[in-house]
């Protein structure tokens, strides 16, 4: 098999080592790829917005299988384009994509179907935005309703705190706001591969949103993340399957947005059981870097034999893996480009790429996220000591990066 991973960042890196390990094989190509992906893939020179040049790019080297990384990618109709042309690709529609790519719409839906969630509102105005959150009170969850790369979520304790993001948000024309209870619990993430009413479930991870130790800060698109969790009990897993993802993939069956690709569950353990956070369209990032590494079944078969409505039972490696998110300097409010990395050579554990380029042999910072370092032991303690202790390896005055990542869970 020749395959096309559509991307540029960790999500995408940890596909195409996924896909490396399959026997299937002989050849991928990652567009645009990134440095770390290189030594994978052959890189190609087109942007993962490009939909044209990925579809010309596609039919011209007989690509026989494409995975999509990006939300944003799949938000342009990446997949609607190639099944056009009779492409094999892994992804949802446009339209099924909305799941994601609006908040309300995902709401709507969760809402119709009984899919346990927080209680909320959809604005599109900021004076009755406003006038609700006085009258609700704080804390409560401001959501702007598109594509925000993980960063358009304010969990507002102060009541001048949620007032400012609902005016940063309307301060965009045309935007929706969602406002929503804030859940309070055990977060943790179930990314099921799906075809129509058919869904797979990944080993869980719990991701760590905020840019802060002790969850402090402003969120981002995520500081760290583990798996497996074991706070998450089978039992907790399988009321997730049944009450969350399970009936989510059926309503969009339902009403007419059936979905194919990684639907991921943003889900919390609250005192009133599970509740969903969040949808995604597309495998989580950094979920991506933990959980597939894990994954011991091969990757293109499970997506060829759930696209043909055929279930593939997947085997993972009982190790704990546990990654550490690098970051630039400032973010998630702004990010550092050209600062030099090095050290990477006296890393032992894995290493994705999510914003990095690479000049005459050296390479540098290229993004908010930078990288994640992902190292695997039989118990999360010793996954964690040993991420850390590669983590300091690293050398670069313009990363940071957070100290507590899988604290809570042991």
């Amino acid at each position: 098999m020749k395959v096309l991973v559509i991307g540029k960042g960790g999500r995408e890196h940890a596909l195409v080592h996924a896909v490396s390990r399959s026997g299937r094989v002989r050849k991928i190509y990652a567009a645009p790829g990134n440095p770390g992906m290189a030594q994978l893939a052959e890189c190609v020179n087109i942007s993962d917005s490009d939909v044209d040049g990925l579809l010309a790019f596609a039919k011209e080297k007989h690509i026989d299988l494409t995975i999509v990384g990006p939300e944003h990618t799949l938000s342009l109709g990446v997949v609607d384009a190639f099944q056009k042309e009779g492409l094999k690709i892994f992804g949802p529609t446009k339209d099924a994509a909305q799941v994601e790519t609006s908040k309300d719409f995902s709401k709507k839906i969760m809402d119709k179907y009984g899919i346990p969630t927080a209680r909320y509102h959809t604005f599109d105005t900021m004076k009755d935005a406003i006038r609700y959150v006085e009258k609700q009170g704080v804390p409560i969850v401001i959501k702007e309703d598109g594509l925000k790369a993980g960063k358009g979520v304010t969990v507002a304790h102060e009541m001048d705190e949620a007032i400012e993001a609902i005016e940063t948000a309307f301060s965009i024309p045309g935007n929706k706001v969602v406002i929503e209870e804030c859940l309070t619990g055990f977060e943790f993430s179930l990314i099921c591969f799906v075809s129509g009413d058919m869904v797979i479930p990944c080993e869980i991870a719990q991701d760590h949103k905020c840019v802060g130790d002790g969850d402090t800060g402003p969120n981002t698109g995520g500081m760290g993340v583990y798996s497996p969790v074991h706070t998450i009990t089978k039992e907790i897993i399988d009321e997730a399957m049944n009450n969350v993802m399970l009936p989510m993939a059926s309503a969009m069956v339902k009403e007419g947005h059936s979905f194919t690709g990684f639907l991921y569950g943003g889900l919390m353990l609250t005192e009133h059981g599970v509740k969903t956070i969040e949808f995604n369209a597309r495998f989580g990032d950094p979920e991506a870097e933990v959980i597939l590494p894990r994954l011991k079944t091969d990757i293109c078969d499970i997506i060829e034999n759930i696209m043909n409505h055929s279930k593939t039972e997947m085997e993972w490696d009982p190790n704990t893996t546990l990654g550490v998110v690098m970051a630039s300097e400032g973010y998630p409010a702004t990010s550092t480009k050209g600062a030099l990395i090095e050290g990477l050579e006296d890393v032992d554990s894995m290493v994705y790429h999510m914003g990095t380029a690479e000049k005459d042999g050296k390479l540098y910072t290229d993004g908010g996220r930078v990288l994640t370092i992902t190292a695997s032991a039989p118990t999360l303690k010793e996954a964690y000591a040993k991420a850390y202790e590669d983590v300091r390896k690293v050398r670069c005055d313009k990363l940071f990066y957070r100290n507590d990542i899988g604290k809570k869970d042991m």
